[in-house]
């Protein structure tokens, strides 16, 4: 049997925007100097659909918001920790705000979330922008698993007319999902394994790291793949998450800081679940080491083996 086949988010999604276009769509493409093989074709075949500010994340997202007033789709592509940091204020103002007084499509598309660009050190590891995008008003949160949930994010992008904040990986990631799976980004997640006591909720790349450290676990295990912070249909994740007495989330992000774990623990308190709740991610600190990314997930204490470990300390309490 033929492994899953592994493509980059990145490539999927930009594909999507192409063939947009191709069919006349009203879309438009800003980059920060950042590029793709696909945006490469969009910058040759459609010059009046694409500009290049520069390194300049704050002007990407004034420009994109101008687009989107005069009625385009309009896309601010760049890498994650920048746009989603550098771009606080703009994204705030003439996104968040803007947005509740009209429609406004503008798609935030960050490449590199998490540890994605592992060697290059905590000023390009992206750890707080699910905090960060979370806190504001009328913005969805996508944080898609793979290729196929990542091509579900670019549709989506292109028929909600809602500021959007995309988190994507940048290497190349495995496929979870078949191409023709139900997924439904309104509900914001989908359970990929059902389990006995424990349950692990994951978001990201962390939930391919979940479905490979749980393919060794001894007894069955939940598994839940949230990938939209916002859409999210709690009443459906607590149905699913209630069964269990305990959980375990998992997320490349500084944890106890308004992440994953945060929304988990406070769904399960709005509705006065006893669930225990276990996280596992980055814990208060920058990372420095110069590595790979397993050995980066292994010093903060969320790697395979650690995962295992969580989860077998959870059924053993």
């Amino acid at each position: 049997m033929n492994p899953p086949p592994s493509m980059t988010m990145r490539d999927v999604f930009m594909n999507r925007l192409y063939a947009a276009l191709k069919e006349g769509e009203k879309v438009f493409v800003v980059t920060d100097d950042f590029g793709a093989p696909t945006l490469d074709k969009i910058r040759s075949e459609f010059k009046d659909r694409f500009v290049n500010v520069g390194i300049a994340e704050q002007n990407a997202v004034n420009v994109a918001a101008g687009l989107a007033l005069e009625g385009f789709t309009a896309y601010a592509y760049g890498i994650a920790g920048f746009m989603a940091m550098r771009c606080y204020e703009q994204i705030r103002t003439n996104l968040s705000m803007a947005a509740q007084l009209r429609p406004l499509n503008v798609n935030i598309v960050g490449v590199g979330t998490g540890f994605s660009y592992d060697v290059s050190g905590p000023s390009h590891h992206c750890l707080e922008d699910i905090t960060l995008m979370r806190l504001l008003p009328n913005v969805e949160v996508l944080s898609p698993s793979d290729w196929v949930t990542a091509s579900h994010c670019a549709e989506r992008s292109l028929r909600v007319n809602k500021p959007k904040y995309i988190r994507l990986d940048s290497k190349p990631v495995s496929q979870i999902y078949a191409e023709d799976a139900a997924i439904c980004l309104e509900d914001g997640f989908y359970e990929l394994a059902q389990g006995a006591s424990t349950c692990v909720v994951a978001t990201g790349f962390m939930t391919q790291v979940a479905q490979r450290a749980l393919a060794q676990a001894a007894a069955p295990v939940g598994l839940v793949d949230l990938f939209s912070f916002r859409p999210l249909n709690e009443g459906r994740l607590f149905d699913v998450l209630k069964k269990y007495r305990r959980v375990v989330t998992v997320e490349e992000g500084f944890i106890h800081r308004g992440g994953l774990d945060t929304l988990i623990v406070g769904l399960l308190a709005r509705r006065g679940a006893a669930i225990r709740v276990h996280a596992l991610g980055v814990n208060d600190r920058f990372i420095y080491d110069v590595s790979n990314r397993s050995l980066l997930h292994k010093l903060a204490g969320m790697d395979e083996e650690s995962i295992l470990q969580a989860v077998n300390q959870a059924d053993a309490a």
